[in-house]
């Protein structure tokens, strides 16, 4: 049985797992996410920092902000958070258990971190609610009722959100089923429900009746779509490393980025919104 062994210690060990070595990131807090590309953006962790500074720039984050970051990851944002912008009331949710214990072995100053899906915020005991909750490039994996819904349980009185998730284009309107259904599969294997999705007028009216106020929507699409694609493709040489099932998801979700991005139909954006309560 050593062949199931070894495609046990190949395999990645969450669907959301991936090998931030071969991307580019060898450090122990490592970023994992899709990356905000501009001309002057030379590496990996770099256009990482990028698309959770878009996102905290447009909160307007400070030091004085409680802060919840769902979904961290393996950890770099958190680090990213208190090197950068000097925040020291920071809590953490993500659903990796080896994420989770990893950046309780090597963050310092630690944070108050749980091991949670971030759909089920109401049953932690966080010590008190958040000025600012972020989700960088994770959402878009679930329900965007059921996100929000759980997101606003423990925010504060006006409280802001910043996340990042997947919406429609107003030409989806003219495709056929057939057309539709293809885009279904697609979208299904990199675990995205397209049931989920929606044009910008229906998500913000989403948005708005989870009692968000002053939603705003901005089109990222070139910069993460486009600029991820083109990182791989012409940076990374995914033919020289030896772990083949890393190597491959990487490509895939490449391709996958570019399809996107040249069709036009399913653009990659970021949303802020406020805490009407």
């Amino acid at each position: 049985m050593k062949w199931l062994q070894a495609i046990r210690n190949t395999v990645p060990k969450h669907k959301y797992a991936i090998n931030a070595h071969i991307l580019g990131d060898h450090n122990e807090l490592a970023w994992s996410n899709l990356g905000y590309w501009e001309d002057a953006t030379s590496s990996y962790p770099e256009a990482c920092q990028a698309l959770a500074d878009q996102l905290a720039q447009s909160l307007e984050l400070s030091s004085e902000h409680h802060l919840l970051d769902l979904a961290c990851g393996q950890g770099a944002s958190l680090l990213h958070w208190q090197n950068n912008y000097h925040i020291h009331k920071i809590s953490a949710v993500e659903l990796q258990k080896e994420c989770v214990q990893n950046i309780q072995a090597k963050l310092f100053p630690p944070v108050d971190i749980h091991c949670e899906s971030f759909l089920n915020l109401k049953i932690i005991s966080f010590q008190q609610k958040f000025d600012v909750a972020v989700c960088i490039d994770a959402a878009y994996h679930c329900n965007l009722n059921s996100f929000l819904k759980s997101v606003n349980s423990v925010l504060n009185s006006n409280g802001k959100l910043g996340f990042h998730y997947l919406m429609l284009s107003d030409e989806w309107q003219s495709l056929n089923s057939l057309q539709k259904q293809k885009y279904k599969w697609l979208l299904k294997a990199a675990d995205v429900n397209l049931e989920h999705l929606m044009i910008q007028k229906e998500m913000k009216q989403t948005i708005e009746k989870n009692e968000f106020k002053h939603v705003q929507i901005l089109d990222l699409s070139k910069q993460v779509f486009a600029g991820f694609a083109n990182y791989v493709k012409d940076v990374l040489n995914l033919n020289t490393q030896t772990n083949k099932l890393d190597s491959f998801k990487i490509e895939m979700t490449a391709k996958l980025c570019s399809k996107l991005y040249e069709d036009g139909l399913v653009k990659y954006v970021q949303v802020t919104a406020k805490n009407n309560n």
